[in-house]
This record gives C-alpha cells, structure tokens and sequence, in this order.
C-alpha cells in the first residue's frame, strides 16, 4: 500500500513511517520543513505545509489511505490550535477525498473533548468532529502519554535530572497516567491503515500499566541514575512556569497544554470512548528496559535549547 503521514518527521509519524516501511509499504511523508533527521527518513518527504489544500492533495495522489499525525502542543505565531488542528484537519481530509484517499486516520487525544476552558483539548475535539463527518472511511485514536526515542516525555525528563537537583511534581494530588509505548501506537495505527481495522471507529489507547506520576518520574530517575528531591507545587506555579518555558525555551520544559493534561490525569477518554480492542490493546510496561530503549544520549538542558540561540544559528 501507498501511504502518506503528516507529521511524518515528528515523533509518532517518523516512528510509523519506518513500522509501515519495514512491512514493506510505500511511505510519503508530509512535512512542513525538513528537519535535520530527514536524511534517516525511510519515505518520500514533500514538503507541504497543513495550510496549502491543493499541495495536500497533490502529496496524497496514488495513495491508498493518510495518517494524520501532524499537531502542536504550545501555539507560536500563525501556528496555533485553531490553525494546524482544526483548519489543518480540514484541509487534509478535503484533500484525501480530492485525491481519491480511501481511508484517514486521526491521532488524536485521551481526553479531547469541546467546552473544557482548554484550546488544546477543544481544537483535537473539533478535529475529530471533521474527520467523523468526512465521509470517508475513518479512525480516530484517543492516546494519553506516547513514550519512546524522541519523545517529549523521557527527553525533558531525563535531561531535567541531569540539570535540577529537584524536580517539582504538578498539583497537590499525584494523579495517574498510564504510559504506552510508540511501537504500541504504531501497531494500531498500522492495522487501522493497512488491515482496515477499527473502521469508523473511535477508541481509547492506554497502556497496560497504570502507575502514579510520581512512581513513573522515580522510575525515570532510576533508570538515568539520579536521585532528585521531589515534592509538589500548585498548579498556579506550573502554569506560570509553563508560560515562561513556552516563551524562552525552543522545546519547553512543560507547556501550557502539558499542565493542564497533567493535572486531570491520563487513565479514562473523555468523552467516553471503547478502549481498542485486545488483540491490539498495547502490551508493553513501562519497565527500566523499556525507558532505557527511549532515553535520549545523557545531557542537560543548555544555552542551545533557548528560542532566541537557536534562531541565531
């Protein structure tokens, strides 16, 4: 099969890109620049921004089904919510049906859902609604926290350890995620690609281990070799500090969106949802041999990760 990905540079979409690669498939990846890891691509790359319709729809010709992984988590100048997440999806699912695309699947998240005061959460919702009413065959995946080689999770943890002698846990109430492995998110995303599973279907993905925030951060720690001192801050502080990181940092520490998906806990969909089915239900713990397979190379937070070092370069 022949099959585009947007966002196929980013975390999720780079790591299906070379799942469906190895299973021999066609890959063409959607990009809206090339970045420096796209020598190590196993696709095509065109590189189309999620604003242009008529280069979507170009990209996607010949091909049998798009996975739409491209999103954002913080908003920077015309990059925001309303436009990559909902104009963005509707253009891509505009241009899969002019392109004669016969399947879409959306990567969506756990607890996306309209009028909860957040535009992350609302705009993912608003973009499940588009690819709900497209018309064409669909999936919607609702994922909590993606972990794997360069990811935000074990990147900005490891390297926090590796910087801070400290390390501040969101809110007064420890709440509870359930991690899942990338290759977990890649296995489903597959089936519903290739296998034309879970058609016209919107499930839940968590992982098999539920465990506290604090419990995965020790464990994080652990792994890395670092003993840092933890304690609780109120959400007021890590909101101020994630509108600080969002504004200096190239790749925030904790963004906004971050806070605010921390503070609710990551276990059960919302609106609710099926989970996937068990057959495709991910299997993986988060063990020691697993986060040590994700960790990035060891190194603190820099100069280097300052929005304004970065742009001189």
């Amino acid at each position: 099969m022949k099959i585009a990905i947007t966002g196929g540079l980013g975390f999720i979409g780079g790591a299906l890109a070379k799942t469906l690669a190895v299973a021999g498939h066609e890959v063409v990846i959607i990009a809206r620049a090339k970045r420096e890891q796209a020598g190590n691509s196993t696709g095509e790359i065109r590189v189309v921004g999620l604003d242009d319709e008529a280069k979507l729809a170009a990209a996607f010709a010949g091909c049998d089904a798009v996975a739409h992984c491209a999103g954002i988590n913080r908003e920077i100048g015309p990059q925001t919510y309303a436009a990559v997440h909902v104009d963005g999806t509707r253009n891509v699912v505009n241009a899969a049906r002019q392109a004669g695309v016969r399947k879409v699947v959306f990567l969506s998240f756990l607890r996306a859902r309209s009028d909860c005061g957040s535009a992350y959460h609302e705009s993912k919702w608003a973009a499940e609604e588009i690819v709900r009413g497209c018309g064409l065959d669909y999936t919607i995946l609702k994922p909590g926290v993606i972990y794997g080689r360069g990811d935000h999770m074990l990147d900005h943890l490891s390297r926090a350890f590796y910087t801070f002698p400290i390390f501040a846990l969101v809110g007064m109430r420890d709440q509870l995620i359930r991690p899942t492995a990338v290759e977990d998110i890649c296995r489903v995303l597959a089936a519903a690609l290739v296998e034309g599973r879970l058609s016209r279907e919107t499930v839940a993905v968590v992982g098999p281990e539920e465990l506290t925030l604090r419990a995965a951060v020790k464990r994080v720690a652990g792994v890395v070799n670092r003993r840092p001192w933890m304690f609780a801050m109120p959400l007021a502080f890590h909101y101020a500090f994630g509108w600080f990181c969002e504004r200096v940092m190239r790749v925030p520490l904790v963004a906004l969106a971050q806070v605010r998906i921390l503070s609710e806990g990551i276990v059960e969909p919302l609106p609710p949802c099926p989970f996937v089915s068990d057959d495709l239900a991910p299997r993986r713990k988060f063990t020691e041999e697993q986060i040590r397979h994700g960790l990035p190379d060891p190194a603190p937070f820099g100069v280097n990760d300052l929005r304004w070092c970065a742009a001189g370069k």
